[in-house]
């Protein structure tokens, strides 16, 4: 079998799919972060997609080493170029074997995966009627944003308005709920310091990126802040990435994002370390239904996976949901706060190609917020 073509479809919201082809009619999906630089993603994937015609789409290993290893390597789109055709291979290997990935991985490791809900937007408002609505939905846990935009130093009204709302959905939805708070790297840390001790009575599942993954040094004194399990992992490519974290032995809980960390086999490598060092996984994944269906692969196999971020409903999310390209829409059915072992071959997916390639002739453009300080110097979003 051999590699004979590939295909990059740009879709909204902001999702990036490749499709490889074989010389057999096999094909495999995968997906791509677009992030705010999409045009450069798809012309490099088209670029590095070159390289793989004619190649045998078994030998995953091999191609990741060839495609990774440049002389320079690593940052966000390589990795995420890497990581889309990555998948797409593992995709295709699985139909092959008419078998889920994560059997080829070694076998599931548990009978279903919980996941959660994001709550909030960008600029958390509302936050108890949403978290009634997902418990209402079977959820057993949600996540919001912590802050909007945060100083250096800031006042202590914006503290004490991410305490009124994390304690307002705790009193309601008593203790058995899990609620996680997300920095978003929006808080340096001096605020940091300050908010970790602020929600540490409110009993969180865990508190993300509590400052920026370069900042990372600061987690070691963060901690001496807080009980509640730090996490962090979303920005970071490869296991190479990871190393500091797994040896400071601070971090809780990595966050590793299939279409950003390597793909597939990668992201299980980062996460079995993570096994190595007593820390749990949440894997990052508020994209597209490809990324999602790759994610609950490594879920499937990997015993300290606890908890799943799914984007159903997120936010960002305007226009088109993920359930709107795939045919088999049972595959992302949440039940009472979990969705079941993905049964089909490779990733499991159907996918509506038409509509990909409707959706995608429209083009996709998108932009993160660009928010400011009271003082007009940049803030991080």
């Amino acid at each position: 079998m051999k590699i004979s073509a590939i295909k990059i479809y740009r879709v909204k919201p902001r999702w990036i799919f490749i499709k490889i082809t074989t010389d057999e009619g096999i094909e495999g999906w995968g997906e791509m972060i677009s992030g705010t630089k999409t045009e450069t993603v798809v012309a490099g994937a088209t670029e590095m997609g070159e390289y793989l015609i004619g190649r045998n789409p078994f030998d995953i290993e091999s191609l990741w080493q060839e495609l990774y290893k440049s002389f320079f390597r690593g940052g966000p789109i390589n990795s995420t170029i890497v990581s889309g055709i990555e998948t797409a291979l593992w995709d295709i290997k699985g139909k092959f074997c008419n078998l889920p990935i994560y059997e080829l991985l070694g076998g599931k490791a548990r009978d279903k995966i919980m996941v959660y809900s994001w709550i909030g937007g960008d600029r958390p408002d509302d936050v108890v009627k949403e978290a009634i609505d997902r418990k209402n939905r079977g959820f057993k846990a949600v996540k919001m944003n912590a802050t909007e935009e945060l100083h250096y130093i800031d006042s202590y009204e914006k503290v004490q308005a991410v305490v009124d709302r994390v304690a307002s959905i705790r009193d309601t939805m008593g203790i058995d709920f899990g609620i996680a708070v997300d920095f978003h790297g929006r808080v340096h840390k001096p605020m940091a310091k300050v908010l970790a001790r602020a929600l540490d009575p409110y009993k969180l599942m865990f508190m993300e990126e509590v400052v920026l993954p370069e900042n990372e040094e600061a987690f070691k004194e963060i901690a001496k802040y807080t009980a509640t399990p730090l996490a962090t992992g979303e920005r970071l490519c490869t296991r190479w990435e990871y190393k500091t974290l797994f040896k400071e032995g601070i971090i809780d809980i990595i966050q590793p994002d299939v279409a950003l960390a390597g793909g597939i086999l990668e992201t299980r490598k980062i996460i079995a370390m993570a096994e190595a060092f007593d820390m749990a996984a949440a894997p990052h994944a508020p994209y597209g239904p490809i990324a999602l269906a790759a994610t609950l692969q490594i879920d499937a196999c990997s015993p300290n996976v606890f908890i799943q971020e799914q984007s159903l409903g997120i936010h960002y999310n305007k226009g088109f949901d993920l359930l709107d390209f795939i045919e088999n829409k049972e595959i992302f059915q949440y039940k009472n706060g979990f969705v079941d072992l993905p049964n089909k071959p490779g990733l499991g997916l159907e996918i509506n190609e038409d509509l990909v390639k409707k959706v995608s002739a429209e083009g996709l453009v998108w932009t993160n917020p660009k928010w400011k300080n009271y003082d007009g110097t940049h803030a991080e979003w």
